[in-house]
């Protein structure tokens, strides 16, 4: 805690001075009590009961006035001069810029001047753009920090946070930026201009904004030409990297190729704070007929196309600050009402058109997709009821051919046999094939089968078979013997091909055949042997 002290005196932590880098950083010039609204706005209602504002704003800005004192003592910051109310000026030192531009990440190119000086005239210029950033970004403060605060306090800051959000951080606001219309970005020529804000923050739907302050010193003919000003800068082309020219303002910030429907320059947004003696009511529709050739679109049916104009919205810092960005406090020029800042900035007319116009194509895609449908259901329910009249009949039971048995009839290739009964189905077909052969074995054996033979499934022979040594005819009883008639039967015969006396007599000549060579072998040798026939001769050989 020693070494902490020694290096941060006034008791500052990291992430105070770490606001206060942020803040000065984009600002450039602020006092610690801005400072504290957008860096830490939870400690507004902290010391909300003290009993003075005074002793109010010295509480809640203690903490960021010791961080600002500790970075002073580094070199990172510096007094600039105080406020017509007597407020002290604070801004950062060319060794801050560089520490800010980490703390936003940005290069350090693009962190702008150091401020110095602007205190000199009480600074109300730059006072009133913080004001605006302040009720633009709407900070809202960190729940956890009060949860050990009273009640009154917590649904005080409960009530903050469920008010209307703002747009962006503290580091989508960019100010005192240069729009050269001639030089370039960091030595802008003659004949420019330069805006109090740059606001980008696309994930709140606020791609890019130009924000002009004025406390109302300025005529409507000043403020016609810093917008001309601007014109010529969203017209100035440069070379980009890739070669090819582009806007200049492209090569620096994005947004959408079209802006809300129309190829349009990207808004201005006019802020008038009254403390001058101008007339804001006065002077906004002086400018709108200075300015009309800038922001008047072409009228379509329904909506107006605003192609290459700008368009400009006008509001007061009062009623910014009391209803934010999402209040209807907004009037963009050539429309008759007041619209959240969105919706200004939009053609809600045009989206609206254009969304009606989706809708209407989808339609009637789907429409012509559900009439393609039905006619190609019609063009396939009239090649089915063709192809069916087309379908044969078989000419035996007056059924028609199924889809595999019509294929199968049809010739097809060279080389593939004509189907024999193309004009029967298959089960008449079976029985034509089945009465063929029927026909054919009548005509070979033309005996009847045998009634055990008629009623058996399982034929071994299908006519009645001859025996292959005698060729006689089997009688009915040696077919049945020969025959399998089932499973689980008596085994089948040894010589099924053999009729029953051929069979006898084999059995016969083996046992004989048998015994002779079970005969001495000192019997006679020299006695001839009997000269038998057929296949036994043959076996005793």
């Amino acid at each position: 805690m020693a070494g902490k002290r020694k290096n941060n005196p006034a008791g500052s932590t990291n992430s105070y001075r770490g606001d206060v880098l942020r803040v000065l950083g984009a600002l450039k010039v602020a006092t610690a009590d801005q400072i504290q609204r957008i860096g830490a706005p939870h400690l507004t209602f902290r010391h909300a009961d003290k009993e003075t504002p005074s002793k109010q704003k010295q509480a809640r800005t203690a903490s960021h006035t010791g961080a600002l004192s500790d970075m002073r003592k580094h070199g990172l910051a510096e007094n600039g001069g105080s406020t017509e109310t007597g407020d002290r000026l604070r801004n950062l030192t060319p060794k801050g810029l560089e520490a800010a531009s980490y703390e936003l990440r940005r290069p350090v190119t693009e962190m702008g001047s150091t401020a110095r000086g602007a205190g000199s005239s009480g600074a109300s210029h730059p006072m009133a753009v913080n004001e605006t950033v302040i009720a633009m970004l709407r900070p809202k403060p960190n729940m956890a920090r009060l949860a050990d605060d009273l009640p009154h306090v917590q649904a005080a800051a409960q009530a903050a946070v469920d008010a209307p959000a703002g747009i962006g951080t503290i580091a989508s606001y960019w100010t005192e930026v240069s729009l050269p219309a001639t030089g370039t970005w960091n030595a802008p020529g003659k004949g420019g201009a330069q805006a109090d804000l740059v606001l980008t923050a696309p994930q709140d739907q606020v791609p890019l904004l130009f924000i002009e302050v004025d406390n109302c010193h300025e005529t409507a003919e000043e403020l016609a030409d810093k917008l001309e000003k601007y014109v010529r800068f969203f017209l100035r082309k440069v070379k980009d990297t890739d070669g090819k020219e582009r806007p200049m303002w492209r090569t620096r910030w994005r947004a959408p190729d079209t802006w809300s429907g129309d190829a349009t320059f990207p808004p201005v947004l006019l802020v008038f704070n009254r403390i001058g003696e101008r007339n804001p009511n006065r002077t906004v529709p002086r400018l709108q007929e200075l300015t009309r050739h800038l922001w008047q679109g072409q009228r379509h049916k329904g909506f107006r196309d605003y192609d290459g104009k700008i368009p400009i919205i006008a509001t007061g810092l009062k009623n910014l600050r009391e209803h934010g960005p999402e209040g209807p406090v907004f009037l963009r020029f050539g429309r008759d009402q007041m619209q959240p800042l969105r919706e200004a900035i939009g053609n809600p007319r045009r989206e609206a058109a254009e969304a009606r116009a989706r809708e209407e194509a989808k339609a009637r895609q789907e429409q012509y997709q559900a009439q393609v449908r039905r006619a190609a259901q019609e063009q396939a329910a009239k090649k089915a009821a063709e192809r069916e009249a087309r379908r044969p009949v078989c000419t035996g039971c007056g059924a028609k051919f199924t889809d595999e048995r019509w294929e199968a009839a049809q010739s097809t290739d060279w080389g593939t046999p004509k189907d024999s009964h193309p004009h029967l189905c298959d089960s008449c077909k079976r029985a034509a094939v089945a009465d063929a052969h029927e026909a054919e074995d009548r005509q070979e054996h033309p005996e009847p089968l045998p009634d055990w033979a008629e009623r058996d499934r399982f034929l071994r022979y299908a006519r009645r078979p001859r025996c292959t040594e005698c060729k006689a005819a089997f009688t009915d009883e040696r077919w049945q013997a020969v025959e399998r008639t089932g499973w689980g039967t008596v085994p089948m015969e040894a010589r099924p091909t053999l009729c029953g006396d051929c069979d006898q007599q084999y059995v016969t000549d083996v046992q004989a055949w048998s015994g002779t060579m079970r005969q001495e072998p000192e019997q006679d040798q020299s006695v001839p042997q009997q000269k038998t026939t057929g296949w036994l001769s043959r076996l005793r050989r």
